[in-house]
């Protein structure tokens, strides 16, 4: 059987991209957080990712991204690579947010293409490239034109590529063909950033996963990506098909995080599934929608 461990890239294999707990009067609640990060490394996660889109962030203030990205870190810093997310639509305000992430000690940052300016591609690339080189930190690019509204061009993500702090992409946009050329002419790690496309992103190339559903299923997404890297297909493919109606559950039916704040409330993780507006939290209907999924994996709550 292959080593694994050779497949293990500085900033990890299995990331969940985490919610940010909040307390009864909506408060960010670190001490949650806090716990939260060392339940995920305690069930497998080699990586988080703090106040991604996940966590909320676009509804955080700085004080509040710097004090998650704090009390993970004081957490489960040195257990698991600390992936800061300090990317926004405004080069100015994230090379700020990065530098004072960078300066707590964060492994490493994840940048999202800026959203709702439509820059070109040389915008995307300048702004990239900005934040890159303020900071002396790894960088993750995020590719999620379905939020951004626009892609990184594989021409721009190879350009982007030479930059040395640039070492990873998150994918969330799914075009194969494209991400293909880029592995093939660059050293950029790929992770997939759609929960469902695990297993064909890391047949592709992929080393792992930035996800949300790992929240619920982290031992499982754990034994999924170790069954691929010790090519043992058969268990992957196996777990794969068992983990579709977690992902359905926690992917599909509602926003990510207001899904996976509302299963972690069950299972009892969380005392609550607080979410900030505009974000609201799910209507019965939809409640007895994810419970059904959640049932076909044998997972039922009173």
């Amino acid at each position: 059987m292959a080593d694994s461990s050779a497949h293990i890239p500085a900033l990890g294999t299995l990331l969940t991209a985490m919610v940010t707990p909040f307390t009864k009067d909506g408060a960010v609640d670190y001490d949650q957080a806090a716990a939260l990060a060392s339940k995920l490394v305690d069930d497998g996660c080699d990586g988080l990712v703090v106040t991604g889109t996940t966590g909320e962030t676009s509804t955080l203030t700085d004080e509040e991204n710097l004090g998650m990205f704090r009390a993970v870190k004081d957490a489960v810093g040195g257990r698991a690579a600390i992936i800061a997310g300090t990317g926004t639509n405004d080069t100015a305000h994230s090379v700020h947010l990065s530098q004072q992430a960078a300066a707590l000690g964060v492994d490493g940052l994840l940048l999202v293409t800026p959203y709702y300016n439509k820059p070109s591609q040389a915008g995307v690339r300048a702004h990239f490239e900005t934040i890159a080189s303020a900071v002396d930190v790894p960088v993750m690019l995020y590719d999620i034109p379905g939020r951004s509204s626009i892609p990184i061009e594989p021409d721009t993500m190879i350009r982007l590529a030479q930059h040395p702090n640039i070492v990873a992409v998150k994918d969330a946009k799914a075009d194969f063909t494209a991400a293909t050329r880029v592995m093939a002419e660059t050293d950029l790690l790929f992770y997939s950033g759609d929960d469902g496309l695990t297993l064909p992103w890391m047949a592709l190339g992929a080393v792992g996963l930035v996800g949300v559903t790992t929240h619920v299923a982290t031992r499982r997404f754990r034994e999924l990506i170790d069954a691929v890297n010790a090519n043992d297909l058969g268990t992957a493919r196996k777990i794969n098909f068992e983990l579709q109606p977690v992902v359905r559950a926690t992917m599909t039916r509602v926003q990510g995080a207001v899904a996976a704040k509302q299963i972690l409330k069950w299972q009892g993780v969380l005392p609550n599934s607080i979410v900030r507006l505009p974000l609201v939290e799910p209507d019965e209907t939809e409640i007895e929608t994810i419970r059904g999924d959640l049932a076909e994996a044998g997972l039922v709550f009173s």
